[in-house]
């Protein structure tokens, strides 16, 4: 019996992860994400799902991050009504993160309306609520790493640790077959990890699958091996370098996984004078509920929670309410505020952001991946002038990155993972990448012991038929939602945005009126004979 696989997510993109199994009557989904980025990426999130949500028997969640699950609170306002199955770890978590989401987007839309309404616009309403995802919540089954689990009628799975984040796993999928003696096996990488770190266990999976849907976020990366003493010199030299700007430092992160690796090494080296002690806000509510998750579950799977130092410090604070959170802004002297979101897109960091961008004295430091059209991308892309909140927002603060915090495999670490699970006897699909990398993964896999008909770049709405132990063969779909290179790049918004920036930097650089007249005449006359 063939499968049927189709990606209606994180398909020549890295967010929105959301593939569908077709067998017969049967319908699996693996993870319902959120797609992030650019505005053309995020509409996508408030259009109908692209596939009959009543008809689907489970959802099996690879891990809680928002660009894998964020849309599952959606989905069940759209009819689903079957379980979720995921382990405890992604379980926990998301119920800390989906209620957020829908508080985000409760508050941003609330913001947008009211901006709209002095425009004369109409009002928009959330994608979901806080409370529809809490509802969501009781649909969750939770699953042993390792143990089969039985998830529909001839459709059982296992979830292996991918290494990425708590709770985060591969998906093994068995399909029965009649016809068969043995079933079609098919395994989702979920993310994976980058394996060797001190804060997370390395990834596994299984081995002798017919075929393989791996992440593709680093593909065409690699990266110099960093152990923990090398990484905590490297945020050490960054700690200097901003205390000596002589500003407050501000860290952009990962609420879940990121930002208790980095108060961990922070507090190492405050503590121990490497770097500057001064005080460090956690300044995100979500991040300090995700914080008590991993001191109640720890991660590694030896039993043992490296995150026990965060317990008690004389350093940390953690600031709950947004009253709290606008007190930072009479802060002086030296200090560290980690806020989310990680992209810069969302949540509390945009108000630092604004006010700390036009202060020369002030650092911004990026430690995660920022996908194309975030703020944190344009960021690191040199923008001296970047929009938030629907102002125009001067950049003289200093821009720094360092990517030695990242949940991610780097290219060596996928061909590794994807070596490991051989024989692989079908088609190996990436996805969860953007162009670059995916092309990468591509070619070294190709280099490999990989025949070029094995590896396809997954493409957005297409589906491919799937069939125990020979390749993948693609069945025509209707065109799709978003075309394949406008997946990856910046969209008509981002370039307003950049025009507007660089028109009114042109004005202010003018010598004189006269100047400024002419050049605006001239715009108009190319606006009127378009």
């Amino acid at each position: 019996m063939a499968a049927l696989l189709s990606f209606y997510g994180a398909a020549g993109c890295v967010t929105g992860s959301c593939t569908l199994i077709e067998i017969g009557k049967t319908r699996l989904l693996v993870d319902c994400g959120m797609f992030q980025g650019t505005k053309t990426l995020k509409q996508l999130n408030y259009g109908p799902f692209p596939f009959d949500v009543t008809s689907l028997d489970a959802v099996l969640l690879t891990h809680a991050h928002i660009d894998h699950s964020g849309l599952l609170p959606k989905l069940r306002l759209a009819g689903f009504e079957g379980p979720i199955f995921a382990t405890t770890g992604t379980r926990d978590l998301c119920e800390v993160l989906l209620p957020d989401a829908g508080s985000i987007q409760e508050i941003e839309v609330s913001q947008l309306n009211r901006r709209n309404r002095r425009r004369g616009g109409g009002d928009l309403t959330p994608i979901y609520r806080a409370s529809d995802a809490r509802d969501t919540l009781s649909q969750f089954r939770t699953v042993q790493l390792k143990d089969w689990t039985n998830v529909c009628s001839g459709v059982r799975a296992r979830w292996w640790n991918a290494g990425h984040i708590l709770g985060a796993a591969s998906i093994e999928v068995e399909i029965a077959d009649d016809e068969e003696e043995r079933p079609l096996r098919l395994c989702f990488s979920g993310d994976v990890g980058p394996g060797g770190r001190d804060l997370a266990d390395d990834p596994e999976g299984p081995t002798n699958v017919d075929h393989l849907i791996v992440e593709s976020t680093y593909g065409g990366v690699d990266r110099a091996q960093v152990d923990t003493e090398t990484r905590r010199r490297i945020l050490r030299d960054e700690l200097r370098a901003a205390h000596a700007a002589g500003g407050p430092l501000l860290i952009p992160a990962f609420a879940v996984e990121r930002t208790q690796e980095l108060l961990v090494d922070l507090l190492e080296l405050m503590e121990s004078t490497e770097a500057p002690p001064g005080e460090i806000f956690l300044d995100s509510p979500l991040a300090i509920r995700a914080t008590n998750v991993f001191l109640r579950k720890g991660h590694k799977e030896s039993g043992e929670n490296p995150f026990s130092a965060l317990r008690e410090s004389r350093l940390l604070r953690f600031t709950e309410s947004q009253a709290e959170s606008r007190e930072l802004e009479r802060q002086r002297g030296w200090h560290v505020i980690i806020a989310a979101s990680g992209m810069c897109d969302a949540g509390r960091v945009r108000g630092h952001l604004r006010r700390l961008l036009p202060r020369e004295d002030a650092t911004i430091l990026i430690v995660g991946y920022q996908a194309v059209g975030t703020l944190g991308r344009l960021l690191l892309e040199g923008r001296r002038d970047v929009r938030i909140q629907g102002d125009e927002i001067a950049v003289s603060a200093r821009i720094r990155e360092i990517d030695v915090y990242s949940g991610h495999a780097d290219a060596k670490g996928l061909i590794k993972w994807i070596d490991a699970r051989a024989p692989v006897s079908g088609s190996i699909f990436l996805t969860h990448g953007e162009l670059e990398n995916l092309s990468g993964l591509q070619s070294r896999l190709l280099s490999g012991s990989f025949a070029a008909d094995q590896i396809t770049i997954a493409e957005l709405d297409q589906s491919y038929e799937l069939q125990r132990g020979s390749r993948a063969a693609n069945r025509p779909t209707t065109s799709a939602r978003v075309s394949f290179s406008a997946l990856s790049q910046l969209d008509w918004h981002n370039a307003r945005v950049a025009f507007l920036s660089a028109l009114r930097q042109k004005l202010d650089d003018a010598s004189d009126d006269k100047s400024r007249e002419t050049l605006l005449k001239q715009l108009a006359e190319t606006l009127d004979a378009n």
